[in-house]
């Protein structure tokens, strides 16, 4: 299209997916020359808000910084090649250098000295600060007016409505200066508000947090000849230094009531900062600043044109994972209680109505065991570990030899044998722990209550039970290899779910055991594939893999990983169900696609198993992400018009377990994001070995 470069204006959190990810799957297909000018550099960044810094500096020609510090900082922190970094400050408008008296009348003010905050209101800026420091400034000085010019910020509005204005109005009443402040609830255009700077004679920045690497309302009230007095950020410091402005302390409202004073009663030194801060900012006026990025334009276009970079590469999904969130428990720590997991939340918020169920104990048994190499939070997850198996040894009934499921919130069972599938999900996470588990009194009870359940799940015919079951056998026979029962029981539960795939594996048009397409299909294929290989029997893993790869074709829409929806499944020789997807055949096609990998090394079962992933991240059919990175939780699932909102139990272990699987493959070096990132991403794993000790 002759574009001869882009420039990204980048801000954690507008382009979409975790800290505004998606930019990168943009960048990384473009072939001209791009330039991404940074509005925040954070001086603690996540671990995958710094890889995706960096990831954007290896995408791009340049990064832009509009101060010294944050070039120190992407040196620093984020080891930013320095030549790959520019400096251009922050652009303002081009005002004339006018005496505040000029405007002063057309706001209702003349004859006043006018002190002056302009942004969006929020507890972060401070303005109590200044509000506290009005009363000795108003002894001194009775025709001040305080000026507080701005909307409330939407996020806040919408969160708390206008109670932080309510209290600034309520704590300028109980100080009795409420006569000499006034708030301006509205937007202002740039004429209006360049004409309400020039009409003060001191601005003020009272903000709260030193983490601040520009801050476009202190530029603009430099550029238009503002004396300045304002809390030592990092972008102030830099901007006020050589006398152009005062500094005073976080919350201290007595040095900024003397500095203003000062400012008030001395006109000469006023007007000799405004001077200074004028005309230091002569070289951030838009015009300047406009010069200043065509030359970097020309100079990036013309390193390219000496040394081709080739940055669009069609390349498969093994070589282009978007960035991968970190774990987050809160949502998991939200839902459990003393009891255990509850089913069921009505958007985050935990439903009690529903109580609790075995299944979702045993996902969370299995989930917690998964994760725990994979974060810090190790503490809590032992813990959880420990509620969870509690969970399960009270829903076996010892005198029907099964697990009850459905439990009332009043600790009441439901039933006296739970579903098939409840029976078959507790087995298999008592053979994880038999395995997993790092207390070997833990690793003993999980074999116990294994042993008990196997003769139930013997007579079970329903197959994901069986499969269920078989995968906790295998889990358990990792660690306890000899046991005689277990061998017995693994090859009983193997032939029995192999026998109605070799009914079908060599159908042309249906090789599926069952009439209908469900829930969590392929579940099944990969007990075949995973027992197979435990045992050494080829034609089971052959068995599992045909069944796999067709159900991987099905599953596979436009490019996407498209799930077979719960609204009519998909009846043989009938129509699929598009919708509702659910996030359970997602993570249970990640965990058996990298089963597939494992048994045959084949890497296109990588690619299905970053595809599937992607699913959650919005690339699905509605292009709406199912995590919620704001909880750490998962959405209930996917309809024609977006995501369920509501994030139960299986939804965000679901979503968890697969985001353990993604992190386990990225930590063996099977999968990166790219290139430099992806070495780089296996140096920050192999400096935490106890992360990884599974």
């Amino acid at each position: 299209n002759s574009v001869d470069a882009v420039c990204v204006q980048h801000e954690f959190g507008i382009f979409g997916g975790d800290d505004g990810g998606h930019i990168l799957r943009f960048m990384k297909q473009l072939q001209m020359p791009i330039v991404v000018t940074l509005h925040t550099v954070l001086h603690e960044p996540s671990n995958s808000q710094r890889e995706l810094v960096r990831e954007m500096a290896h995408a791009s020609d340049r990064l832009v910084v509009m101060s010294q510090m944050g070039r120190r900082y992407l040196e620093e922190i984020y080891e930013v090649d320095a030549s790959r970094v520019a400096l251009i400050p922050h652009g303002i408008p081009d005002v004339a250098f006018v005496d505040p008296c000029f405007y002063k009348d057309q706001f209702g003010v003349e004859g006043k000295k006018v002190i002056l905050t302009f942004g969006l209101l929020s507890p972060n800026k401070g303005i109590e600060t200044m509000i506290r420091a009005l009363p000795e400034i108003v002894r001194e000085h009775p025709d001040v007016i305080y000026v507080v010019l701005g909307a409330t910020h939407p996020h806040v509005k919408r969160e708390s409505g206008e109670s932080y204005r309510r209290s600034l109005q309520q704590l300028a009443h109980e100080l009795g200066v409420e006569a000499s402040v006034r708030f301006h609830d509205r937007y202002v255009d740039l004429s209006e508000l360049c004409e309400w700077l020039s009409a003060a004679d001191v601005y003020v920045t009272p903000y709260l947090s030193q983490d601040q690497i520009t801050s476009g309302t202190l530029a603009y009230a430099m550029g238009t000849g503002n004396a300045v007095v304002s809390t030592p950020y990092w972008y102030a410091l830099e901007m006020l230094a050589d006398g152009r402005g005062k500094i005073a302390d976080f919350g201290d409202s007595e040095a900024f009531s003397r500095e203003i004073n000062f400012l008030l009663t001395d006109d000469l030194e006023r007007h000799a900062m405004r001077k200074r801060a004028y005309a230091f900012t002569r070289q951030c006026v838009w015009s300047a600043i406009g010069w200043q990025y065509l030359d970097l334009f020309a100079q990036v276009a013309a390193e390219r044109r000496r040394q081709p970079r080739h940055v669009f590469v069609s390349e498969s999904l093994h070589g282009r994972v978007p960035a991968i969130p970190e774990i987050r428990l809160e949502h998991l720590r939200a839902l459990t209680d003393d009891v255990g997991v509850l089913q069921h939340a009505t958007y985050q918020i935990p439903d009690r109505d529903h109580g609790y169920c075995t299944d979702d104990n045993a996902r969370a048994l299995i989930t917690a065991l998964k994760l725990r190499p994979h974060t810090e939070d190790v503490e809590y997850l032992d813990t959880a570990v420990i509620r969870y198996l509690a969970f399960l040894q009270h829903a076996f009934n010892r005198e029907t030899g099964a697990f009850r499921n459905f439990m009332g919130y009043d600790r009441r069972w439901h039933e006296r044998i739970g579903a098939p599938d409840a029976n078959g999900r507790a087995a298999w996470a008592a053979g994880e722990l038999a395995r997993s588990a790092r207390d070997s009194r833990l690793r003993a009870a999980g074999l116990a209550l294994l042993h008990r359940v196997l003769p139930h799940i013997g007579q079970v015919p329903d197959l994901r039970s069986q499969a269920a079951a078989l995968l906790g056998l295998c889990a358990a026979l990792d660690e306890f290899e000899g046991d005689r029962v277990l061998q017995e029981y693994q090859r009983l539960l193997t032939d029995k779910l192999l026998h109605p795939f070799l009914a079908c594996v060599d159908d042309a048009q249906w090789k599926w055991p069952e009439d209908v397409l469900t829930y969590a299909n392929a579940l099944l294929p990969r007990a075949l594939i995973v027992s197979g290989a435990a045992m050494d029997r080829g034609e089971v893993v052959a068995t599992g893999i045909k069944s796999l790869t067709w159900l991987a074709n099905v599953q596979h829409i436009d490019g996407n990983f498209a799930p077979i929806g719960n609204q009519g499944w998909y009846p043989r020789d009938g129509m699929r169900a598009r919708f509702d997807q659910q996030p359970i055949e997602a993570a249970a096609s990640v965990s058996a696609y990298i089963a597939a990998f494992r048994a045959t090394d084949d890497k296109v079962w990588i690619d299905r198993a970053v595809r599937a992933f992607r699913w959650f991240l919005g690339y699905n059919d509605a292009g709406v992400s199912l995590y919620d990175g704001g909880t750490g939780g998962c959405r209930d699932g996917l309809s024609d018009t977006g995501a369920n909102e509501n994030q139960g139990a299986e939804s965000t272990l679901a979503w968890l377990h697969a985001l353990a699987e993604v992190h386990e493959l990225r930590a063996r070096g099977e999968i990166g994001l790219s290139g430099d990132a992806q070495q780089r991403e296996l140096a920050l794993v192999a400096e935490k070995p106890t992360r990884l000790a599974s």
